[in-house]
């Protein structure tokens, strides 16, 4: 039986891709910080199971992973997902608590779930398995107004590069999907935004389109690998931007 954890899974994508490797039959690891929506979402299936838990948190994120690896005894696939966007605006109108926080949440919090993930799949027998880091269009090509979500996702690129090469001696690989305009809160709030300013709003897909994605990237054969997928509305303005 295969087995992934799933961060930022009570929301959002994290939680249409927990309830699609539910549904697929994986022994999913949840990690949020509402203990509540993770244990309302465990109860309904007899192979998830939740670990809440602050990715912002080192000793948090271990004792999670350490939990789910002795409950389990093996973890395949690290979703490494949660993060947020902060209320925008160009950098001198960003609150510096918003900078840091995004910074902490989006960068450093992937980066400690990364590092565990990378530690259990290396000593654990057989050696090897996938870090999937949820980048974003962003990591390519900004948003206006979002320095410090745009920032944060272009690191997460030099991450996931980072943990390929690295991955290799260990049988990890590491690759990252990059998600545009996926109807999650986060999207829905910035559509709200454009058209409370008079904006036509972007095209936006189902999230659970980009649930399928990763499922495609986490079943691979350990030979192959999806280095980067790009996966978005059809319609928004991506290409072309500039």
């Amino acid at each position: 039986m295969k087995t992934i954890i799933v961060t930022g899974a009570s929301s959002g994508i994290g939680r249409a891709t927990a309830e699609l490797f539910l549904n697929e039959g994986w022994v999913v690891g949840l990690i949020a910080r509402r203990a509540d929506i993770l244990q309302e979402l465990a109860g309904q299936f007899d192979n998830g199971v939740a670990l809440t838990a602050d990715v912002t948190d080192p000793d948090a994120v271990s004792s999670a992973f350490d939990t789910f690896s002795a409950k389990v005894g093996r973890l395949d696939v690290l979703f490494n997902n949660a993060g947020i966007f902060a209320p925008g605006g160009t950098i001198d109108e960003i609150a510096l608590d918003d900078w840091y926080q995004s910074v902490n949440v989006n960068l450093n919090g992937m980066f400690l779930c990364a590092r565990a993930a990378f530690g259990a799949m290396r000593h654990q027998t057989p050696q090897g398995g996938r870090i999937i880091n949820n980048g974003s269009i962003a990591a390519h090509v900004p948003r206006a107004d979002s320095v410090h979500y745009t920032a944060t996702k272009h690191a997460i690129t030099g991450l996931t590069r980072s943990l390929s090469l690295d991955g290799r001696a260990f049988g990890i690989a590491c690759g990252q999907i990059d998600i545009g305009n996926a109807r999650t809160q986060m999207v829905q709030n910035l559509v709200d935004t454009a058209v409370a300013n008079g904006r036509l709003p972007d095209p936006t897909m189902a999230v659970e389109d980009a649930a399928r994605s990763v499922l495609h990237m986490a079943t691979l054969p350990p030979e192959a690998n999806v280095q980067f997928m790009t996966v978005m509305a059809t319609a928004m303005p991506y290409i072309g931007r500039g």
